[in-house]
């Protein structure tokens, strides 16, 4: 029951606010020192040398550095206004544009944190001067933003391919037709809000002399150079031109073009651009370091095989199985983050998914829609921090989290639909 012990421990020293790599690494060498000695931790060297030799892990901080250069382009500004000019004349129609750019911002950045920050700077007051409701206006903006979770090029689906041991391009053509569906769910559900209330999302009243063809142009060339670093880095890797690492490499020459192009171009952004990169990425290979070494101890002791044979006796098998873990790692989701579940509960899972005979690429998708929901879920969602942060005094905390909530909901909806048609999503369960 050492393992056990050891996951339990983990949980409660995380809810008292412990670091999250040092939490597992810490807990790791002390379980594993009482369980067998510091010969058991002759082979973590090579281990962590592995990691650091890991191709598919290198478009890791590529992607992040493609996004934070981005981030300082005023990309998201850009878009914001063209689109808000473009459907801010219908009912709902800034929280539509602020959808839509949500996804432009996921498909060609991929970070959460900059994409909830830029809207919630820009969108967010716009839509309160015009009259959003507030619950309605902060569930958009937190709802948009985590759209870089499963619409690719995503960090979560980069990290669960290496865990897999799957195709990180398999994994982004997985999850495009989800990320279009959820987008489109979260289009109508406005759409529905805007024709029940029309008071808690009205039209925006035209303020500038631009005509509908000039609105419709200027939204063009808002959209045509994000666009095109979409179709570069992902139309690279579904062609099969280049590996998703080589994509990223691309994406970051095609991040700094850009900045070029809108002038934000200078040396002391890409000084700041690649600090941000290093913080961010020493983050998250921390607590892979820390994962492993709690891994090992784990599965050194028994924890794996104890969980293996409960989770076989269920009943359902294959069902009873994967209707737990979806519970399970939703649940862990209001708590901790999704890299500390993707390397530590996810390879923990993975061998009796595959020994169940579930298709693993189908397994990954359902894992990466259920862990975007933990940017959404209080009390730890990571989404809702950010928004707080940057939102003005009249927005409470209870606004947020009530404005969420139906994301929430649609996000849970496509989960269960994709647990019960993998074909409409053009995947297979076995």
């Amino acid at each position: 029951m050492i393992g056990m012990i050891m996951f339990v421990v983990c949980l409660f020293m995380l809810l008292w606010g412990f670091p999250v790599a040092f939490t597992f690494g810490g807990v790791a060498l002390i379980f594993g020192l009482i369980a067998e000695g510091p010969q058991l931790f002759a082979f973590m060297p090579f281990r962590i040398m592995s990691i650091m030799q890991n191709t598919v892990l290198m478009a890791i901080p590529l992607f992040i550095y493609m996004g934070i250069v981005l981030q300082r382009t005023r990309l998201a500004e850009q878009l914001l206004e063209s689109m808000g000019r473009l459907f801010g004349g219908l009912p709902g129609g800034l929280a539509i544009s602020t959808i839509v750019v949500g996804a432009l911002l996921a498909a060609s950045t991929g970070v959460v944190g900059a994409s909830v920050v830029a809207m919630g700077l820009i969108s967010l007051p716009v839509m309160l001067a015009n009259g959003y409701d507030k619950k309605l206006a902060c569930g958009t903006i937190c709802a948009s933003g985590t759209l870089g979770q499963i619409v690719p090029p995503s960090i979560i689906l980069i990290i669960l391919g290496d865990v897999l041991g799957l195709p990180v391009g398999d994994l982004f053509k997985a999850a495009v037709v989800p990320g279009v569906v959820l987008v489109g769910l979260y289009v109508a559900y406005i759409l529905f809000v805007s024709w029940r209330s029309p008071e808690s999302a009205p039209a925006m009243p035209r303020d500038n002399d631009d005509t509908r063809a000039q609105e419709i142009g200027k939204a063009l060339v808002a959209i045509l150079p994000p666009l095109a670093l979409i179709v570069v880095v992902l139309g690279s890797i579904f062609t099969g031109i280049a590996t998703p690492t080589e994509s990223s490499a691309l994406g970051a020459v095609g991040a700094l073009l850009l900045a070029v192009a809108y002038r934000q171009f200078s040396w002391q952004m890409m000084w700041e651009s690649s600090r941000d990169t290093v913080k961010v990425t020493a983050m998250v290979f921390a607590i892979l370091v820390g994962a492993t070494a709690f891994s090992m101890v784990f599965s050194y002791t028994g924890g794996d095989y104890l969980l293996e044979d409960w989770m076989l006796q269920l009943p359902g098998e294959k069902w009873g199985f994967l209707i737990l873990t979806m519970i399970i790692i939703l649940v862990l989701g209001f708590f901790i983050d999704f890299v500390e579940i993707s390397f530590i509960i996810v390879p923990i899972l993975a061998p009796i998914a595959e020994l169940l005979g579930i298709n693993m690429l189908w397994f990954a998708i359902l894992i990466a829609m259920n862990l975007q929901t933990s940017f959404l879920t209080p009390p730890f969602g990571f989404s809702l921090f950010y928004l707080k942060g940057v939102s003005p005094p009249e927005v409470k905390t209870t606004d947020i989290y009530r404005g969420v909530t139906p994301f929430i909901l649609l996000q849970i909806l496509v989960l269960i639909s994709i647990l019960i048609f993998p074909a409409f999503f053009g995947m297979s369960a076995t």
